[in-house]
């Protein structure tokens, strides 16, 4: 028997067909039509964008670099950020040619490089908005500039197309951004003390050191999280320097420190506070440096601020953000349903951040959310023909109430071809088109299989791990372990918090007690092959909320599996608010292929009020009110909005 060695994650293929779906969406539809649009050339409609900012016209963001790079002649126009738009394709795309080579791609995003290292200053620096008009202002108004923001953007990009294509162009880019920015940032003599408002950098330079080994970029991430919030005054003297009235991004005037995570040092912030993507950036930040530099501080933080987001703050959906106003946290338990933003971009985040603390520590809740974000939050943000998004996830949705209240206008009822302010579209394209490298974590000795995704994975020594199933519609999952030089390692297995306790497992087909560490069952292995069989419970469930969340009491949810499900007026007669559910009555659950693109729809049986005429009286006297039967019909929460426009709900009535 071999000694227990640490063990390398080499490769992974999806086989999973729900996965393979959207990654081959990608590929066929999302790349070449985000691409057209970012070049201008696509028939688009940007009226429907619920931050309403007045960018109402084409992209303009590949135009931009090519006027930086002096190869068109023409102003900047769009958001200081808009060159991110291009490096989250880029990254995007990197990742689909690692599953689905392909040379036509390949010659587009080579040519992309190229553009943008044309456009990068000699000194490093790149970001169109400031190269074309308003030179003399870099650096200077950091707190909306998205300088080191956008940036960090093509870093992680740049990474990302390196490791993938072997660009050592793409690498060099990054790099001397990186270098860029660290001669102008620190607390030496001439430097500036300060960071971005956005919080992005600070990942993408971990990224960097661990491609490059370059302790500074490393250091340089640290001294951004060390500094933020250190001197609160930081941004207002760069204002009051650059001129008060000379906004970057009107809209973020008058927003508190708070917004920016800049009121006080974040190794003593206590409570998930601002900017819903820029917490949640600066979180996966923190993590990651964290885990490469050991600061014990910055691991106690990410762990304060992640219980404050998953135990009072985040949405059943995994989604995060209660306000239109700054897109932003507001108070624990402040979860409403028809009012909140839940943007696309904060659920992608999110993974980021659960992704990131699974590498420092072997814990179910954080794969527990991960797969909440990946089948439910973040998945909600796209189509099913991958070419219309939504920035703003609702769970209750009505378009009169779109329409007519101004309270409401945020809240689609029908994806969008695209947005002036863009963030989400390529941002959920990178997390489908690298879903493979969200599925294993390695501890050690121990491969951690934390996402019932199938596929076929590759370690050390020849070790192969073969996960199929179908969820997740079903919960059958089967491993058959390769290993053919019998090295002794441990197999880590998931046992969701939804089954807990209902989970079965037989190894070699005999049964085991599942005796789950942190949420983790673990099997030795050390013969030459292995099977394994998990059984988990897809049994439908009635979810209620903490009684502390004030907008759904009274209410109950549907969920089976890791998929939360809605009601929607395309299947069932409206108005929604009409139907109230019973905690015991039947539900069943079926596989209809023709529907959605394949999904499992639940039907459960519930009371429904006749509605009131018209001419009824608008207040009467209490009483019993009638009810009869009803069937009411709820398909998967990623999969709304693909039909008809009409309202939909998650949390519906409950009464016995």
């Amino acid at each position: 028997m071999s000694v227990e060695t640490a063990v390398k994650l080499e490769s992974v293929d999806i086989t999973s067909g729900f996965w393979q779906r959207y990654r081959q969406l990608v590929v066929r539809e999302v790349l070449p039509y985000q691409w057209a649009v970012m070049n201008d050339e696509a028939d688009i409609e940007i009226t429907m964008d619920p931050q309403r900012n007045g960018q109402d016209r084409s992209s303009h963001a590949v135009a931009n670099l090519r006027i930086a790079a002096g190869r068109m002649d023409g102003h900047h126009y769009g958001f200081p950020f808009q060159d991110t738009d291009v490096y989250k394709w880029l990254e995007a795309a990197a990742y689909s040619m690692s599953y689905a080579p392909n040379p036509d791609l390949k010659r587009i995003t080579d040519d992309l490089v190229e553009l943008i290292a044309a456009a990068q200053q000699p000194d490093g620096y790149l970001s169109t908005f400031f190269q074309i008009e308003a030179p003399e202002r870099r650096f200077k108004r950091l707190q909306q500039s998205h300088e080191l923001y956008t940036m960090g953007h093509y870093i992680e990009a740049g990474v990302a197309y390196y490791e993938v294509t072997g660009s050592k162009l793409a690498l060099e880019i990054a790099r001397r951004m990186a270098d860029c920015i660290d001669e102008n940032f620190g607390l030496s003599e001439g430097k500036i003390p300060g960071y971005d408002g956005h919080a992005e950098i600070e990942l993408a330079l971990a990224r960097l050191f661990e491609v490059t080994g370059v302790q500074r970029y490393l250091d340089l991430a640290h001294f951004f999280l060390s500094q933020r919030g250190v001197d609160p005054e930081f941004f207002e003297r760069q204002i009051e320097a650059d001129g008060w009235e000379r906004d970057l991004i009107p809209i973020m005037r008058g927003l508190p420190r708070r917004y920016y995570q800049a009121a006080e040092p974040i190794r003593d912030q206590k409570t998930a506070d601002g900017h819903a993507v820029r917490v949640v950036y600066l979180c996966c930040g923190m993590a990651y440096v964290a885990r490469l530099t050991g600061d014990r501080d910055l691991l106690d933080a990410c762990h304060r601020l992640w219980e404050d987001i998953v135990s009072r703050r985040m949405y059943i959906t995994g989604n995060i953000g209660s306000t239109t106003a700054g897109e932003a946290f507001t108070y624990d338990y402040d979860l409403p349903a028809d009012t909140m933003y839940g943007e696309t971009c904060a659920s992608v985040g999110m993974s980021f951040f659960a992704r990131q603390m699974l590498e420092i520590e072997p814990r179910g809740e954080y794969a527990d959310v991960l797969e909440k974000e990946l089948f439910n939050g973040a998945l909600s943000g796209m189509s099913l023909d991958g070419r219309h998004f939504f920035y703003v996830n609702p769970l209750e949705a009505d378009p009169a109430a779109t329409a007519g209240n101004p309270g409401k206008s945020h809240v689609l009822t029908q994806r969008a071809d695209w947005f002036g302010c863009a963030c989400c579209p390529a941002n959920l394209a990178r997390l489908i088109a690298s879903v493979d490298r969200y599925l294993y974590t390695v501890s050690g000795t121990a491969i951690l299989s934390h996402q019932f995704i199938a596929n076929t994975a590759t370690f050390t020594d020849g070790v192969r791990i073969t996960q199929t199933n179908d969820f997740p519609w079903d919960g059958e999952i089967r491993y058959e372990i390769d290993n053919p030089v019998r090295r002794a390692f441990k197999l880590g297995l998931r046992i969701p918090s939804w089954s807990a306790g209902t989970a079965r497992l037989t190894v070699d087909g005999v049964a085991r007690d599942i005796d789950a560490r942190d949420g983790f069952a673990y099997v030795n292995v050390d013969s030459s092959r292995l099977t394994i069989e998990l059984e988990l419970d897809m049994s439908v469930r009635l979810m209620r909320a903490s009684n502390r969340v004030r907008e759904t009491f009274g209410k109950l949810a549907v969920q089976r599996g890791p998929i939360v499900y809605a009601a929607e007026q395309a299947d069932n007669e409206g108005p929604l608010w009409l139907y109230t559910l019973g905690h015991d009555m039947k539900t069943d659950a079926r596989y209809e292929s023709d529907l959605l693109e394949g999904v499992e729809i639940i039907q459960v049986d519930a009371r429904r009020q006749p509605q009131d005429g018209a001419d009824a009286a608008l207040y009467t006297d209490a009483a019993a009110a009638p009810a009869e039967a009803a069937r009411l019909t709820l398909i998967p929460y990623f999969a709304w909005a693909n039909r008809e426009n009409g309202q939909m709900q998650v949390w519906l009535n409950s009464g016995d």
